[in-house]
């Protein structure tokens, strides 16, 4: 008999969201709790921003150019490697993941993946390592068609509420203030995903034997957008009580005058000559996002965010009444941040800042292990979990996995943290490579590709042909030093100060690059 492992996720959930992490707005008493009797880390970085490579470096422990999965919409293959695997192969553990995968692309009217396929066909598992495997997505109807297993829950058991879904990727104004995606809902508070993934997640554990060793990734889909919470539970933040963020400037002015001194797409998207398609609608255009608009969408993120606590609650409940807790490892994190008025601007995509590469990332150890409560300033990555799940069953790290188990102290062991971009779109063409170390944050932006295939072309065309005028040569950048300038506001890229600075940091970056997968893989969805 060994430690459990509860690996709880959630889906475009910034660093500053938790309580434990300073935020003011949102109680988040279980998840803080978690942070108090183990390790917080304050300087965890993901290997990219957006969901499916995130996601997929998650399972495989591998980064972006190793598993290949570069973007939204480019799927994992389906023998690629997954710890879910490795700890049933090795230690004999029971596996489930119920919540969001999104290992391959959600858009997928045709439900030629097979994590769609599954969900069409009532299939639980096995999949990909886990015994059992449930999906939710952000949202329950998509053009009238059910998605996900939730999705053909709600259809069946909430008819009248299935018709009345927020529309993904879709800016039309809603909510009081018309903010983008913004939506009270009426589906009842028990039938809403975070809520219906915990009694999953409870009902899951309530079948294990005593004995047997256990990993339950249990992964919420928000506080991604839409930002539809049920309206039952408006109650708990009013956005007329909310400030602007702290990453907010104030004005469009001061806004403009920040943006200027980054590569051009950053002003570009904001006065609308730059489609964020990447990471956001097609018709959402930052400068038109009104103060209030802002407000309104972080106190919807606020009440997201108390629900999953709630939630954390109500499954580590399970895991004491089974006599577990002594036993099980717990780990919360993300996939990827979110905006939230950072810049004026909410979404997420190609915006290597910490309000998108920060994350939220708890290790409560099992008490048992007897590991002290700390807090690590050093940089981890999420490349990073794989090993460290390996560790706690007891086994040693697969060969291919990339990371090092987490440390358990500040003991000068990581040094740096690495994200990559790549654009799904061939019209785009962007790639940016960045490194955290010694409290610089530098993207060096690699000359564009715009106009080169890379398959899209092959399967939706359409969103192929997407493209911009935007075309970087490979000598612009970003850099920051966060210890004077946490919120990124002053681009040292050509500050001839910091000459020196950019260079080493440029060296360290490839210096430590993994050789990215031959071939490459192409892109098959466009999200």
């Amino acid at each position: 008999m060994g430690r459990k492992i509860l690996f709880i996720t959630t889906d475009q959930q910034r660093f500053d969201s938790l309580g434990c992490n300073g935020n003011r707005f949102c109680k988040t008493p279980n998840i803080d709790a978690l942070a108090a009797n183990g390790i917080n880390y304050r300087r965890a970085y993901n290997q990219n921003t957006v969901c499916m490579p995130a996601r997929s470096t998650m399972l495989t422990g591998q980064y972006v150019r190793t598993h290949g999965v570069f973007a939204n919409g480019v799927p994992l293959p389906e023998d690629a490697p997954s710890v879910a695997q490795y700890l049933k192969d090795k230690a004999g553990y029971r596996t489930a993941l119920i919540g969001k995968a999104h290992f391959e692309p959600g858009f997928d009217p045709a439900a030629k993946y097979t994590e769609n396929r599954r969900q069409r066909d009532g299939d639980y598992g096995p999949w990909r390592g886990f015994d059992y495997a449930i999906h939710a997505m952000h949202i329950y109807n998509f053009n009238g068609r059910p998605v996900g297993h939730y999705g053909r829950w709600v259809q069946k058991n909430h008819p009248d509420i299935f018709a009345k879904a927020v529309p993904l990727l879709n800016a039309t104004p809603g909510g009081e203030t018309g903010a983008p995606e913004t939506a009270s809902n009426p589906i009842p508070r028990e039938a809403y995903h975070t809520d219906w993934l915990a009694a999953l997640a409870v009902d899951w554990l309530k079948g294990l034997g005593a004995d047997d060793d256990w990993f339950l990734w249990l992964s919420f889909p928000d506080p991604h957008h839409p930002w539809d919470p049920p309206a039952s539970e408006n109650w708990r933040c009013d956005w007329r009580d909310l400030p602007l963020p702290d990453g907010h400037p104030g004005s469009p002015d001061a806004i403009r005058k920040i943006l200027a001194k980054k590569p051009a797409h950053w002003l570009s998207c904001y006065e609308g000559r730059f489609a964020n398609i990447e990471g956001g609608p097609m018709n959402y255009t930052p400068q038109q996002l009104s103060h209030d608009n802002i407000r309104e969408i972080n106190a919807k993120v606020h009440i997201e965010n108390a629900l999953i606590d709630e939630a954390v609650g109500r499954v580590m409940n399970e895991v004491r009444a089974r006599g577990w807790d002594g036993d099980t490892d717990v780990i919360f994190t993300t996939d990827h941040g979110e905006m939230q008025g950072d810049f004026g601007f909410v979404y997420k995509g190609p915006w290597h800042v910490d309000a998108l590469m920060r994350l939220p990332f708890i290790w409560r150890p099992a008490p048992n292990a007897k590991i002290a409560p700390a807090v690590v300033e050093q940089p981890v990555e999420q490349v990073d979990l794989a090993p460290t799940f390996a560790a706690i069953a007891g086994v040693a790290p697969a060969p291919w996995m990339q990371g090092r188990a987490l440390p358990v102290r500040d003991d000068g062991s990581r040094q740096r943290a690495i994200c990559e971009w790549d654009s799904q779109f061939p019209g785009y063409g962007f790639h940016f490579r960045s490194i955290y170390r010694d409290g610089f944050l530098l993207t060096r932006y690699e000359p564009s590709t715009r106009g080169q295939p890379n398959g899209l072309e092959e399967h939706w065309p359409a969103f192929a042909g997407a493209s911009t005028t935007i075309e970087y040569d490979g000598t612009e950048g970003e850099l920051y030093n966060l210890t004077n300038d946490p919120r990124q506001w002053e681009n040292l890229w050509d500050d001839p100060g910091f000459r020196s600075v950019k260079s080493d940091l440029i060296a360290d970056l490839y210096d430590n690059l993994p050789p990215e997968r031959t071939p490459k893989l192409k892109v098959e969805a466009p999200a």
